[in-house]
């Protein structure tokens, strides 16, 4: 990952999980924990020289988090909740609130004023699908768009959004997320072309084999080729413009 994105001159931020706490299934790995979590991110981060993301769900996190993590992510499911959004701004890390799947996109005009009026302009915001139905998410492509009035960095999460939530049954009894993860390029191309400031995606090198979210994880071995792809998109696309539309009578 860090070869493909050196070789392309992509920024490149490592985000990972010390504490998966809203998994489905209370069966599936969770992860190390916060201790020995942040201890791995820190390695990472300064093994590689590489800035770092890692989530947060409770305030007592968001200080011990501050010290490592470059960036502190609010999960979607927690993307309303005051207390945690005050208490990771007060860390001065970049926020990244993740858009819950049950909010329009104008949500996050609020939920970034939250981070604002704690003292921390640095925020952005990141659609990762709405739910369509009970086990299904789709993406609307005027989130992007809408999502700027939040007057910060958009970011398009073009995994998780191919989630089945709920979608998967077990072995025995139970249920786990499903995916998508064949539309991962196509979800991709749209947000770029769109004009996002980021992309935030999973990736593995085994990804039938992934502990956390196996259906949605991209394979390490096309990265590469996507992000060449997206990069050529990016550089055509004027989706950050916006166009002048004009409504006064016309005559060719």
């Amino acid at each position: 990952m860090l070869l493909a994105t050196a070789r392309l001159e992509l920024p490149l931020v490592f985000k990972s999980s010390f504490d998966k706490a809203n998994r489905t299934s209370s069966k599936s790995f969770r992860g190390p924990g916060l201790t020995e979590g942040l201890k791995i991110l820190e390695r990472v981060k300064t093994t590689y020289d590489i800035p770092v993301v890692t989530d947060v769900h409770e305030t007592i996190q968001c200080e011990a988090v501050g010290r490592v993590a470059d960036i502190i992510q609010i999960p979607a499911f927690l993307c309303r909740q005051t207390d945690l959004l005050v208490a990771a701004a007060k860390t001065g890390r970049i926020i990244n609130i993740k858009k819950g799947q049950f909010c329009a996109p104008s949500v996050m005009v609020n939920s970034a004023e939250k981070i604002r009026m704690a003292g921390n302009e640095n925020v952005m915001v990141c659609e990762r699908g709405t739910m369509f139905g009970y086990n299904d998410l789709i993406v609307d492509p005027r989130n992007f768009e809408w999502m700027r009035e939040a007057n910060c960095p958009v970011v398009a999460d073009i995994t998780h959004s191919l989630q089945q939530p709920a979608g998967r049954k077990l072995e025995g009894c139970g249920v786990a997320s499903g995916g998508l993860r064949e539309l991962i390029p196509c979800i991709a191309r749209t947000a770029v072309a769109v004009g996002v400031d980021g992309i935030f995606m999973e990736v593995h090198d085994d990804p039938l084999k992934a502990p956390v979210d196996g259906p949605t994880q991209w394979p390490l071995r096309h990265l590469e080729e996507l992000l060449e792809e997206l990069i050529a998109i990016a550089r055509v696309s004027k989706g950050k413009q916006q166009f002048q539309i004009d409504l006064t009578p016309f005559h060719p």
